[in-house]
């Protein structure tokens, strides 16, 4: 086994070179999680608080809490809008969740989704200037069930000291009501993460799939492989964006969705996929193996693979077909399998494959851009405008098969999100205040270079300690020999 780097540039390269890629791909999902295991505990996760103002002197106490800040606490009182201005509140979001569906492992109970909500947190700081704070709560009512009203009355009740509210692993269909009634009842913008952020990914790696392949979106043949809050959120920004829904095809574990689905039209809280009964699948296609007879894009969240989504299905595929297949932590094909079929391009949610069709390129930026105008709310179009912001950004530095969004590397990325996303809130009437393009990117690069800055004085000056190079080959060696 090969030596592995601190910063895990060489990941691919470290396994025995007798391993096959599948075993290679095993293992470094195995890695990974061990490692997450060991890391997180070395440190007692990944999140802190620390003050942005100074302690000059003792009396500086008095001014940054009692008697001197009664004086803030009136102003507020009087005008509730100077809470943005006096507080941290305009830069600050809460990432709340039941923890019902975390990732891909289910209910974990409220406190198991901690690490993935800290996660967030920690990525919003260091990609888009923006504080976090992780908030698992419990949903359940009286007789165990879990009740979306809980969730709406308590986000109702925290606002006030948010400028954002961040849903996150909220099982279907709660996750549904618990947007849709927030985005109108709450005075500030409410974004699910795993519908409408994974969904702006996703429409921006398609945009620039489509301009690889010579296809227009208003041509091709969708398949949807998977109906939760992930992929009836992107069949909805793909419509609003040009897609033919007559050309797509969603599946849910009880078959493709269509007019004769009457187990989705009785059940009321499964509203979102009645809606694309309505308008998708007119020929009422039943299975995967028909409807991805020549189409031309597979988008699966769905269920872990390697096997769920089948080699002949990308097989029967049409010429320069595109395949996202994003469930985590393993997709639900891998990358080089659906090659050898024939796939052009081809997506994933992970980091270690091309093309990592993932959320964290497109949360930090949007946050930000609603933050900074203090938007009341965060329309599809600001969602959609966010992801052409993230296609146009890749084109500009160029594009191929194997490089199709931005990537979180890529710092410079998130204000120009950030900006756009300033703007089309400004058009769509949700912004408190207003800002030139420039006037945000310019707020927005300035956070977010502090914010990785103080990430990196912290580390020069030990104040974050350096993850041990002996946590990380053990990991590594046990992942190997998992898999041997």
């Amino acid at each position: 086994m090969k030596e592995i780097s601190l910063n895990l540039e060489n990941l691919n390269e470290v396994f025995p070179d007798d391993f096959t890629q599948e075993q290679i791909a095993k293992g470094k999902t195995l890695f990974l999680k061990k490692l997450a295991q060991e890391a997180h505990c070395f440190y007692a996760g990944k999140i802190q608080t620390v003050p942005k103002a100074p302690v000059v002197g003792f009396n500086w106490f008095n001014v940054w809490y009692t008697p001197g800040v009664s004086k803030v606490s009136t102003n507020i009182r009087d005008r509730n809008e100077c809470s943005f201005e006096l507080t941290n509140r305009g830069n600050l979001v809460a990432v709340v969740s039941d923890s019902t569906r975390v990732l891909g492992d289910g209910d974990c109970t409220p406190s198991g989704g901690l690490g993935v909500m800290e996660g967030k947190a920690f990525l919003m700081k260091y990609l888009g200037g923006v504080d976090g704070v992780a908030l698992c709560i419990d949903s359940k009512d009286e007789n165990g069930k879990n009740d979306p009203e809980r969730i709406i009355q308590f986000v109702k009740m925290v606002q006030h000291s948010f400028g954002a509210i961040n849903l996150e692993d909220i099982s279907q269909p709660n996750c549904f009501r618990v947007l849709d009634v927030l985005r109108e009842e709450c005075d500030i913008p409410v974004w699910h993460d795993d519908a409408q952020g994974t969904a702006c990914v996703t429409l921006a790696g398609v945009i620039n799939a489509l301009k690889l392949a010579g296809k227009k979106i208003g041509d091709v043949r969708i398949v949807l492989h998977g109906a939760g809050a992930s992929n009836t959120t992107i069949a909805r920004l793909l419509i609003s964006d040009g897609a033919d829904p007559a050309k797509m095809i969603m599946f849910d574990t009880k078959g493709s969705l269509h007019l004769d689905r009457k187990d989705i039209e009785a059940d009321k809280r499964f509203y979102r996929k009645w809606e694309l009964c309505q308008t998708t699948n007119p020929g009422k296609i039943p299975t995967m193996a028909e409807a991805m007879k020549d189409s031309d894009i597979l988008i699966s969240l769905s269920t872990p693979g390697p096997d769920v989504i089948k080699r002949p299905w990308i097989h029967s595929m049409a010429p320069k077909s595109i395949v996202f297949c994003c469930a985590n932590p393993v997709p639900e094909i891998y990358p080089y399998a659906a090659k050898e079929e024939g796939a052009y391009i081809v997506a994933t949610g992970r980091g270690d494959f091309p093309n990592q069709v993932n959320n964290s390129t497109g949360f930090p930026g949007i946050l930000k851009g609603a933050l900074m105008v203090r938007a009341r709310k965060i329309t599809d179009t600001m969602a959609i405008r966010a992801a052409h912001s993230l296609a146009d950004y890749a084109e500009r530095r160029g594009i191929n098969p194997e490089d199709i969004v931005p990537n979180m590397e890529e710092a410079a990325v998130f204000p120009h999100e950030a900006a756009d996303v300033a703007m089309q809130a400004i058009a769509d009437g949700v912004a408190r205040i207003t800002m030139t393009w420039e006037e945000a990117f310019e707020k927005a690069k300035k956070d977010i270079e502090h914010s990785r800055s103080m990430t990196r004085s912290l580390m020069d000056n030990g104040f974050i300690e350096m993850p041990p190079i002996a946590m990380i080959k053990d990991a590594l060696s046990w992942a190997v020999e998992q898999v041997k």
